[in-house]
């Protein structure tokens, strides 16, 4: 079967599945089976798909039919401009998220500056690593409740040359956090921010990412209070907690700790909100 045949096929398949993008999805889940880059998929149209590749690309066609999200099939999801490895172990990135490292590069404009950064629930360590690979002088403790998403995380640190300055801690909030750790410039968080009410009206591929990543199994907002509510301990003076955020919004909090600016993307969504500790 030539190659463009094998495309229209297998989009025509993820058609019957409602898939968003099934095109899209049938070029990257072929030029994963062919280890192949576009333009090199663009330029073999007419070639002959070789047996052992057609198998393999119609392994992963099954999976997406099911409506397995394609990051979970290939093993791999971009973020700022960077490959990270994914399973289900962890929740996929999210070009939203990202919104998340363009605030801190605000906060934090020198990035040849020594600062103490913390992430709280970093998953595949996707914004730990961003931030650790964008301020090269910085130290950064990264903290999750699941050892697996930390095994993930640290896998990625390593690929992207910054384990050593990243110290990865097992727990749940701020039981992670050792006693002696000195005072952050900022913390960060995308904690858990679905509602249990939400939960039913997921789509398909969200089922298969991590419940406990998605949502609190409250109202959403649970896990955001108790991250505001215990940040001033660890911050410096005038440090800031950055949480990103979804349909229920942003918790109120109580002085010290201030809302300086929620921030939205471009679509004029709320995608989170930057707090500032007012010392007193």
């Amino acid at each position: 079967m030539m190659v463009r045949q094998a495309l229209h096929e297998a989009t025509q398949y993820l058609k019957q599945a409602r898939c968003d993008n099934p095109r899209l999805d049938a070029e990257v889940l072929l030029m994963k089976a062919w280890e192949a880059t576009p333009t090199q998929l663009f330029i073999r149209a007419l070639d002959e798909l070789p047996q052992k590749v057609h198998e393999n690309f119609q392994d992963m066609l099954e999976q997406r039919y099911q409506r397995q999200p394609i990051a979970y099939i290939t093993g791999c999801k971009e973020f700022w401009s960077r490959d990270f490895e994914v399973s289900p172990d962890v929740l996929i990135p999210r070009p939203e998220t990202e919104h998340l490292i363009e605030e801190v590069l605000k906060c934090y404009p020198d990035q040849d500056a020594a600062y103490d950064f913390s992430e709280i629930g970093t998953g595949s360590g996707c914004i730990a690593i961003t931030l650790a690979c964008e301020y090269p002088h910085a130290k950064i403790l990264a903290t999750d409740i699941s050892e697996k998403a930390l095994d993930i995380a640290r896998k990625n640190a390593a690929k992207h040359g910054v384990l050593k300055r990243i110290h990865f801690r097992q727990g749940d909030l701020y039981q992670a956090f050792p006693n002696d750790l000195s005072p952050l410039d900022i913390l960060l968080s995308n904690p858990p921010y679905l509602s249990l009410q939400h939960m039913d009206d997921i789509e398909q591929e969200l089922r298969y990412e991590p419940r406990i990543a998605l949502t609190d199994q409250q109202d959403g907002l649970s896990l955001m209070r108790q991250i505001l509510s215990g940040a001033c301990r660890w911050l410096k003076p005038h440090g800031y907690c950055l949480v990103e955020t979804g349909l229920g919004g942003l918790p109120e909090t109580h002085k010290p700790l201030v809302l300086d600016h929620p921030y939205y993307d471009l679509a004029g969504i709320l995608r989170g909100g930057l707090y500032h500790h007012k010392a007193l």
